[in-house]
């Protein structure tokens, strides 16, 4: 039998309305349906799975602690401490969200029993004639899976870190602006570094412990392969023999499961490592560009003194040529003015001869 809390999987289904009617983030509608999926270990909490119809999926774990807060008339968000992420949604009306934040307030109450159902049984299952039914299975509490690779549509907003991208091609006048995006880039890229290591040195230390335990599982695989080989030898109560072989074989088919599940969370961290060798790589990347739009930013500043220095000089050298050309005018005035008294002066000679 299941000695296990049942888990309540809770499928979030927001579906888009048509787009040429509502232009802005719609959801047609929001349904919340549980559902039992088998056995899951103990104290596991509620599984949401929101599924953004044909878009991205978020898979997010509502433990009793969890809070769903509305930031705005149709926007709301949840944080998950355990994925570090916070995850954010937008509806089309505020009675979407009402909706959809009763139901979050429902399925939490949900994880809330639940944690205690498997509380109270983890109790009843303590008593010593059934430690050895216990000794075989070992709960391995389910981490959350966080559903970063898929990109937002407009019906779904996540409250993630901006990275912009370098899309212009600088101008002289406006290095200085470019150099301010290359380090807010750069900043952006610090940040989501620093997260990513802490992420991966907690990723490592569950590694070491998911080593330790694939390695109990394998010798308790072989211990219960040894075991169902010894039963199969005996030959007194061939029906309980065979009953316990079933429930070895079950115990045994568990075990495989849990060490595939373990080996895809390994594959999943060497890809996360590999993700932040590429953040490290773009980092550097992005460090020699602001170097060099320093040096290009320096550059320009210099011919920018040089040209305003040669403008000054210019404006001194126009304002002693116009000083110039000032006397150059007056001494003309007075030639022309000494040119007209002669001529007149001829004139009354010439007149006062005929005469």
């Amino acid at each position: 039998m299941c000695r296990d809390v049942q888990m309540l999987s809770c499928v979030v289904m927001i579906v888009e309305s048509s787009r040429s009617s509502a232009p802005e983030l719609t959801s047609s509608r929001s349904t919340l349906t549980p559902k039992r999926t088998g056995c899951p270990p103990a104290n596991t909490p509620l599984l949401c799975h929101i599924s953004m119809t044909a878009h991205a999926i978020i898979n997010s774990t509502i433990t009793p602690n969890m809070t769903f807060t509305k930031t705005s008339h149709k926007f709301g968000q949840w944080a998950d401490s355990r994925a570090n992420t916070v995850y954010g949604l937008g509806f089309s009306s505020e009675a979407h969200l009402s909706k959809f934040a009763e139901k979050f307030v429902e399925f939490k109450e949900a994880a809330r029993l639940a944690k205690e159902k498997s509380q109270e049984k983890m109790e009843l299952t303590s008593s010593p004639s059934q430690e050895s039914a216990t000794d075989l299975q070992s709960p391995v509490t389910p981490e959350s899976i966080n559903g970063t690779e898929e990109r937002v549509t407009p019906d779904a907003v996540f409250n993630a870190e901006s990275r912009p991208e370098p899309n212009a091609v600088p101008f002289p006048h406006s290095s200085t602006s470019i150099t301010k995006h290359w380090e807010a880039e750069l900043a952006a890229l610090k940040g989501n570094n620093a997260k990513l290591t802490a992420a991966l040195l907690e990723s490592t230390a569950n590694v070491k412990q998911w080593k330790q335990q694939l390695a109990a599982y394998q010798d308790e695989a072989e211990r219960l392969h040894k075991r169902v080989t010894e039963l199969e030898c005996v030959s007194a109560q061939t029906s309980i023999i065979k009953t316990q072989k079933t429930e070895l074989n079950q115990t045994i088919e568990e075990l495989e499961a849990e060490l595939r599940a373990k080996e895809q969370e390994l594959e999943k961290l060497k890809e996360e490592v590999e993700n932040a060798n590429q953040l490290q790589e773009q980092k550097d990347s992005l460090a020699q560009k602001l170097q060099e739009k320093d040096l290009r930013n320096t550059e320009l500043e210099a011919q920018l003194s040089d040209l305003e220095q040669r403008l000054e000089n210019s404006q001194l050298e126009g304002e002693s040529f116009r000083k110039s050309l000032r006397s150059l005018l007056d001494l003309l005035d007075g030639k022309i003015f000494e040119l007209t008294e002669l001529r007149d002066a001829l004139a009354k000679l010439i007149e006062s001869g005929s005469s």
